[in-house]
Order: structure tokens, then C-alpha cells, then sequence
């Protein structure tokens, strides 16, 4: 065996019959979740249960992080949506309509990852009206984890139906295929 068509079949661009995409997207979600607008939830829970300077230390890593998304917001907002569409329009073009795989995978992977950016801003809008109340603070940040969370399993659910849906048309193609 080559060790060209060795690496070959271990990095393979056919990403929903490859484990390594599962993996990055389980560690996608994973992430996503475990970071609450940047505050890691482990931080979130032992504020929660302790108080004092934990409690301290979730406040101003939270004001912090709001306070910076804010700012990349304010002046930034026009470029991030302008090229946040351009991305995502690429890879709709060349994964539905050109039939690129991997754009198709990467487009499963992209949109709900704007969905949950389209939700930090308002959960970051809402802590910074609210920011004095660290009760609604641990409201706010359980909500937004919680409907990151949601985003996360319907956008698995679909990327393994759509997946599932692509290895058995390619496994009917290749069933379909007289051998030469």
C-alpha cells in the first residue's frame, strides 16, 4: 500500500461517512456549550453553589465578555453580517447546487453556529440592560446555555439525518454500478 492512498483514506473528504467530522462536530457542541458567552460553565455552577469571590470573579468575566462582544458589534456589525452571508451563500451554492460534500458538511456546521452568535448578541443586549441583578445574571446565562444546547441537537439531528440520507444514496450508487 501507498502511503499516499494511506493518509488519503484516513483524511477523507467525504465528511459524512468520515469519523473525523463527528468528532469535530461533537467538540463543536461540546465547546458551544461549555462556553456561555465566553464564561466557562464550571465557573457558572461554582458561583452558583459558593458565592463570594466566585460569584465576584462570573460577574466581571461576564461583564467583560459582554462588554467586548458589544463592541465588536458596534463596529464591526455591517462587515461580520456582510461577510457571514458570504460564507454561508458559498457553501449553500457549492453544497446544494454543485454537490460538494464537504460544503454540505461544513453548511450543517456554519448556519447553526450563526444562529447561536445571533443569540449571544441578544443575550448579551439583555445582560447589559440587567447587569446589577446577579440572580437574573444566572437566569440569563442557564437560558442562553440552554437554547445553545437546543440549537446544538436539532442541528445534529439533521446533520446525521441528512448524513444518513447521503451514505445510503452513495451506497445505492455504488450497488447500481456494474463492476468492470
Amino acid at each position: 500500500m501507498d502511503w499516499s492512498e494511506a493518509i488519503i483514506g484516513v483524511i477523507n473528504l467525504r465528511s459524512f461517512s468520515s469519523l473525523w467530522y463527528w468528532i469535530a462536530l461533537a467538540v463543536l457542541w461540546s465547546s458551544l456549550s461549555h462556553w456561555v458567552l465566553g464564561v466557562p460553565y464550571d465557573l457558572i455552577s461554582r458561583a452558583r453553589r459558593k458565592g463570594g469571590e466566585a460569584e465576584q470573579d462570573l460577574v466581571d468575566i461576564t461583564r467583560v465578555n459582554v462588554n467586548r462582544l458589544l463592541a465588536i458589534l458596534d463596529t464591526a456589525a455591517s462587515w461580520l453580517i456582510g461577510l457571514s452571508s458570504f460564507v454561508v451563500s458559498s457553501l449553500l451554492i457549492l453544497g446544494f447546487y454543485y454537490d460538494v460534500e464537504f460544503a454540505q458538511a461544513l453548511t450543517f456546521m456554519v448556519i447553526p453556529i450563526c444562529v447561536v452568535g445571533a443569540l449571544s448578541i441578544y443575550s448579551a443586549k439583555r445582560i447589559k440592560e440587567r447587569a446589577e441583578d446577579v440572580e437574573m445574571l444566572y437566569r440569563m446565562l442557564a437560558t442562553h446555555r440552554l437554547w445553545t444546547q437546543g440549537v446544538g441537537m436539532v442541528s445534529i439531528f439533521f446533520t446525521a439525518l441528512y448524513g444518513m440520507l447521503q451514505n445510503l444514496e452513495l451506497l445505492r450508487q455504488d450497488l447500481t454500478v456494474p463492476p468492470f
